[in-house]
């Protein structure tokens, strides 16, 4: 209850904060999110407690992220699997506060790397799931805005390289859990990794890319991540101006087809987003393949399956109005 208090305090009041009490507000709520706390009741109050300590650092990280940032960097050391908390608080960060934050980004992967080979147990791979998907999103805010960002020299090419060694892992080693929210976690990554891979290291790994995720489809009844992460992935693909789309146009247009025939629930706020993020997924095709689209569409008008016809419709419909 203190530190949910300290948040709002901090959130309300940043600019009137200064660096003495930012400094001490920074150090206990640092203290208090990694140290080793035993509560009658188990760990739930215990998480509850290191979330509401990491909410306090990202609050005044908005404005003191430099500091924020040194006594992060302090328990985020080479070779040394960090807390939990370390980790999301960093993601978080750099949502927060993206102009603040991508600059330390490269040394921060650096030094991630290596601990993705140490992680073995699924809630700190989550966690550094979270945290790719963050940084490669802030990264591409940051890109996307270089007119009024700090550095206007940042590079694409600067986050590259590590971030292929961390799509690798994740990829070829991760998607392969058992665990469905490992699973999902890394996907959510891969969609806005996929932005930041080279371009020829991209085109390389779509032919085992897309598979991988659209077999996702069959894994998890909640599908919204899955289409949004494709819907990513084509747009990176269409981009860089991919072969790779046309070979796996047919499977791409059947996996989606499939998902925009489901029926929608009103109740269901998930299935109405999925539902978004397949249209959208059509959209970006329609601008690569125009013509195999509509054939493969046209057709489908005249089954005697009322729920495909809809959904034909409700695709031709989407493209058109986006056209």
């Amino acid at each position: 209850m203190i530190l949910r208090a300290m948040e709002v305090v901090v959130s309300s009041h940043i600019s009137e904060l200064d660096k003495d009490m930012a400094r001490a507000i920074i150090l206990l709520a640092s203290s208090e999110m990694t140290k080793v706390k035993i509560f009658l009741g188990g760990q739930e109050l215990v998480c509850d407690w290191q979330q509401a300590a990491s909410n306090v650092l990202v609050a005044v990280g908005k404005r003191f992220i430099g500091r924020v940032m040194e006594e992060m960097l302090s328990k985020f050391q080479p070779g040394v699997l960090p807390h939990y908390f370390v980790v999301q608080t960093l993601a978080n960060l750099s949502v927060s506060n993206v102009f603040g934050m991508v600059p330390f980004l490269t040394s921060i992967l650096n030094t991630m790397l290596p601990m993705l080979g140490m992680a073995k147990h699924d809630t700190m791979r989550v966690v550094f799931c979270c945290a790719l998907q963050h940084f490669s999103e802030s990264t591409l805010e940051y890109l996307a805005n270089l007119d009024q960002a700090p550095d206007p020299t940042v590079r694409k090419d600067a986050f590259a390289t590590d971030i292929f060694s961390a799509y690798h892992i994740l990829f070829h080693q991760w998607l392969q859990s058992r665990e469905a929210k490992l699973r999902l976690a890394v996907v959510e990554a891969l969609g806005p990794m996929s932005h930041l891979l080279p371009s020829e290291k991209l085109e390389e790994q779509l032919p085992k890319l897309l598979p991988g995720v659209l077999a996702l489809y069959k894994k998890h009844a909640e599908t919204f991540h899955v289409s949004k992460s494709l819907g990513q992935i084509l747009e990176a693909a269409v981009s860089v101006g991919s072969r790779t789309l046309e070979v796996q146009l047919d499977s791409l247009l059947a996996a989606l087809h499939a998902q925009i025939c489901v029926p929608v629930e009103s109740s269901s706020p998930l299935v109405m987003s999925n539902q978004k993020e397949v249209l959208r997924c059509f959209t970006v095709l329609a601008c690569r393949s125009p013509d195999r689209l509509l054939a493969f569409l046209l057709p489908k008008l005249d089954t005697n399956n009322e729920r495909t016809r809809v959904g034909t419709l409700q695709v031709l419909r989407h493209v058109i109005n986006s056209a």
